[in-house]
């Protein structure tokens, strides 16, 4: 009954006009400078400056205070006010404040504040306040906890929660209906709260909850990082990778299917895409008629990312000759994936965080519809034309095409650097790059594609 009422998901992510597609020259040059960029990096750059670089960082500030449970209770506190809301405020998602900020502020805006900023989900936790007052209250504050969680687990747990927050967020008809979202935000709280209750905040954030392991591996590229204890450092974006080890398999997995639930948000909206479901993009039947197939579609980028991955890593390990574990190289090198994944996040919801961004703007002064105007911008008006007209266009394309190229950058050289420390020398590591080198290049030429191709529904 909910998914028949609801109505086009908005808050997550704008439709483009045609007028905002990247156009057919961005595109091609996108592809020759990422081609270009690779080989010369591979070819002309030796690994050693590159290293010395990740490890070069500059002291800036000495934070004041490093005390979580404050900033945590502050946290918890906006989201119980933003669960009101969307329980009793508007049910139109441009007008409640849930949906707004959850899928544009929060997903979008956040992890790219991550991506620069460093890990600020650390002191905004709203588990971290809450859970150690109760463990106090009980008498278990300085105990271990109840249970241990599995080893063997891994990180099996958060892959299945992000699956779920991936098709919820791209097959369910009507993710930002302000009721259910608030209904599916509170369940996911208590679940959060029950596991660090039974088997400690370390534990199961570390390994479990899926948005402190998401934005602890993105906040690893941010150019601003927290270095033993409360010291505030600039390092080159990717820096923190220089002491990273490798990713265990199940960690591995669930940094792809983060990168694949990226890249299917902008195919399911492709005419490509809807051709292959059998829909018409301009009859847009909606979400509950094409459940199925983008359900097998997300299994599938998941599965197909993965797996070039992998023999993306193996084919350079027997290139080069190398003798180390395929999961060790894979574990390491999927870290050079996630500057290309960022820049599409950025590049694929600019137009979403503009036009979404200004109506979270004026929904969070009247977040219960009743008139309220508690900051001010109630009133504020919307300026679509942001997103539109030749102007606005180009500098937009011009953000996307500079995010894409540079994030590619990024990865290629982090390649470079990670890929010397498994091999030693610079010519056994230029070897094992190279087919991971074409999987960067087509996986920034697919972000390109996506961004200059027709979207329907």
């Amino acid at each position: 009954m909910l998914a028949a009422g609801a109505g086009p998901a908005f808050a997550h992510a704008a439709d483009r006009g045609f007028v905002m597609l990247l156009p057919t020259g961005y595109y091609l040059f996108g592809g020759a400078a990422a081609v270009a960029l690779s080989f010369a990096i591979l070819t002309l750059m030796p690994p050693e400056p590159v290293t010395r670089l990740l490890r070069a960082k500059l002291r800036v500030a000495q934070l004041p205070f490093d005390d979580r449970a404050i900033t945590s209770w502050l946290s918890f506190a906006v989201i119980v006010l933003l669960w009101l809301a969307g329980l009793f405020g508007s049910r139109d998602p441009l007008s409640n404040p849930l949906p707004l900020v959850f899928w544009t502020v929060f997903w979008v805006g956040f992890t790219l504040v991550v991506g620069l900023f460093g890990n600020l989900w650390r002191w905004l936790d709203p588990w971290y306040g809450p859970s150690r007052l109760i463990l106090r209250t009980i008498g278990r504050a300085d105990r271990a906890p109840l249970f241990s969680l599995p080893k063997r687990f891994g990180h099996g747990l958060a892959i299945v929660l992000l699956f779920a927050f991936g098709w919820f967020e791209l097959v369910y008809p009507a993710p930002d209906d302000p009721e259910l979202l608030a209904w599916v935000l509170i369940a996911y709280w208590l679940l959060n709260l029950a596991g660090i209750l039974a088997f400690g905040h370390e534990a199961w954030t570390s390994r479990v909850e899926l948005f402190s392991v998401f934005f602890g591996m993105i906040s690893r590229l941010a150019p601003l990082q927290r270095v033993d204890g409360n010291r505030l450092f600039l390092r080159f974006p990717g820096g923190k990778l220089d002491d990273a080890g490798p990713l265990p398999v199940s960690a591995m997995l669930f940094l792809l299917l983060a990168l694949a639930t990226v890249s299917f948000d902008g195919l399911m909206r492709t005419f490509f895409w809807l051709g292959l479901t059998g829909v018409n993009p301009l009859e847009y039947p909606g979400r509950s008629a094409v459940m199925l197939p983008n359900t097998l579609g997300l299994l599938a980028v998941f599965a197909g990312l993965a797996g070039v991955f992998v023999l993306a890593v193996w084919l350079g390990r027997r290139f080069a000759g190398m003798r180390n574990p395929l999961t060790e190289m894979a574990g390491l090198l999927v870290w050079s994936i996630v500057p290309i994944a960022l820049a599409y996040h950025f590049s694929h919801y600019l137009g979403a965080l503009i036009i979404n961004g200004q109506y979270a703007l004026a929904a969070i002064s009247d977040p219960l519809a009743n008139g309220w105007n508690l900051f001010g911008t109630a009133g504020y008006h919307v300026v679509a034309g942001a997103t539109a007209g030749y102007e606005s266009a180009w500098i937009i394309w011009n953000l996307q095409s500079a995010a894409i190229i540079g994030g590619h950058l990024l990865a290629v050289l982090l390649a470079h650097a990670l890929a010397f420390r498994l091999a030693g020398d610079a010519r056994t590591a230029a070897l094992s790059q190279l087919p991971l080198a074409f999987l960067m290049v087509g996986y920034t030429v697919f972000g390109l594609w996506l961004l200059s191709s027709p979207t329907g529904g």
